[in-house]
């Protein structure tokens, strides 16, 4: 196994498991919003009761979600050791260049992804702390739908108790706004890691992430808001 010590340790697989667990993400929290517009659906939760149901119930759902958290913590590990290993190998002298060095967009973002990276993983603390372990400790009511066996976990008013929280939007929309500009440097990052780059199709890449890093943090921004002006 020394190989694989070796590559975990290594630069190039460092970047390389960052680019996969990063694109995983990406695609998770697609999946994420759809589920979180149910909240804006007008039946009284009962559309995001039954969604959060069949992702809490669902062996392969669940399965997916234990990797999900695995994924969350190796990212974040591996953007750690690779801001380590930058700073080791850039020492005094380069830490000289690196202040009389004009720096672009790009560059500052790219500077600043650990620290994008840890406050992202903070607010996802706070975040299972908030909706999942409350959850998952049997605080939450029930509740019974026509037409729907059993009981569901009254899930949707949590959340919408927790949106009329004035505290609690702010620090939302501002993580959403941090994940946007992870997601900026790291969507067409995580493409150009794993070797996909050509001249046709790089351009499409990169706009399709700007799109996507403006998109899907503000359709998770937007959710908030709206509860929160409707309370």
């Amino acid at each position: 196994m020394s190989w694989f010590s070796h590559f975990l340790n290594s630069s190039i697989g460092q970047k390389l498991i960052m680019s996969l667990t990063g694109l995983f993400l990406i695609l998770f929290l697609v999946v994420h919003l759809v589920g979180n517009l149910q909240l804006l659906a007008d039946d009284g939760g009962e559309s995001f009761n039954l969604y959060t149901r069949f992702m809490t119930s669902n062996p392969l759902i669940k399965t997916i979600s234990y990797g999900l958290y695995f994924f969350i913590l190796l990212h974040t590990i591996m953007g750690i050791m690779l801001k380590r290993n930058s700073q080791v190998s850039r020492g005094p002298v380069g830490y000289a260049v690196k202040k009389t060095r004009a720096v672009g967009t790009s560059g500052l973002l790219s500077s600043k992804m650990a620290w994008f990276g840890i406050i992202i993983l903070v607010f996802l603390i706070l975040h299972m702390y908030q909706f999942w372990l409350q959850m998952k400790m049997g605080a939450t009511p029930m509740i019974t739908y026509p037409g729907h066996e059993g009981e569901y976990k009254d899930l949707y008013s949590m959340v919408i108790e927790a949106f009329k929280d004035t505290t609690f939007v702010v620090i939302y929309v501002l993580s959403m706004i941090v994940i946007g500009l992870h997601l900026w440097h790291g969507f067409q990052s995580a493409f150009q890691t794993l070797g996909l780059n050509h001249k046709k199709y790089t351009p499409l890449i990169k706009w399709v992430g700007k799109a996507y890093s403006i998109i899907i943090p503000a359709g998770f921004a937007i959710i908030p808001i709206l509860v929160y002006l409707s309370h």
